[in-house]
């Protein structure tokens, strides 16, 4: 089989994936970037759990979906921006909208909480946006997981701040990942890093602790602080 011919036939496996109207209705929920899990998808493609679970299976075997797995949770979302614009091409022929995610989660928790010694919720994926935004870290991807290190602007600024970066990367862990965040789908800051930011912005009271639970206060110096250093505006 000559080139054209393998391309031609990974065309059509991808098509027949696609195709299917339960695998079709998941591959568009997640048009949005944010992963789901496999129930989640279940109920989006009107299908049970254990078909759900053979869908999504076809879906990552031709490439279209990839699994990330965070502890006991399993997630699934579109495998890279060549599938996202591949789906929207065929969303603008057929005329078709998107679903938007919904999150269910109590409004405290998702305005922002720790997740294990980091910020999560939407302020930790705020401030993940901004800093991939403003050039603060670079990003690359390690056996599939995305990781990051600081640039030197990024280093820079949290010198500034009174981080110190040198002992953040002698710590015996990840220096900084993409901890996908469960009530918005999207990464947040994991791993040494994310432990500074969070004790950088407890030691600058610009968040404070709620007094039960993991929920997190953004406070009036923070709101100000947080927007000057980050352009983070909640």
């Amino acid at each position: 089989m000559d080139v054209s011919q393998e391309i031609e036939r990974h065309v059509a496996a991808i098509a027949a994936a696609i195709a299917e109207p339960a695998r079709a209705r998941m591959l568009f929920a997640l048009l949005d970037g944010r992963a789901r899990t496999s129930t989640e998808l279940a109920l989006i493609g009107g299908v049970a759990p254990p078909t759900a679970s053979t869908h999504l299976a076809r879906l990552k075997a031709e490439g279209l979906v990839r699994l990330h797995a965070q502890g006991r949770h399993r997630y699934y979302a579109l495998d890279g921006s060549s599938v996202a614009d591949a789906l929207e091409a065929l969303s603008r022929l057929a005329g078709g909208s998107r679903r938007h995610f919904v999150p269910n989660t109590p409004t405290t928790l998702r305005a922002a909480r720790t997740c294990y010694d980091h910020i999560a919720g939407a302020l930790g994926v705020a401030l993940h946006d901004r800093f991939l935004a403003q050039g603060c870290i670079a990003a690359r991807t390690v056996k599939r997981e995305r990781v990051y290190d600081l640039t030197a602007h990024g280093e820079a600024m949290l010198h500034g701040l009174g981080v110190d970066v040198a002992a953040l990367r002698a710590q015996r862990r990840r220096f900084a990942f993409g901890c996908l965040d469960w009530s918005e789908r999207r990464p947040h800051i994991g791993g040494a890093l994310g432990a500074a930011l969070l004790d950088l912005a407890m030691r600058r009271k610009w968040i404070a602790r709620e007094r039960d639970g993991r929920a997190l206060r953004v406070t009036p110096v923070g709101q100000r602080e947080l927007g000057a250093h980050f352009g983070v505006r909640l």
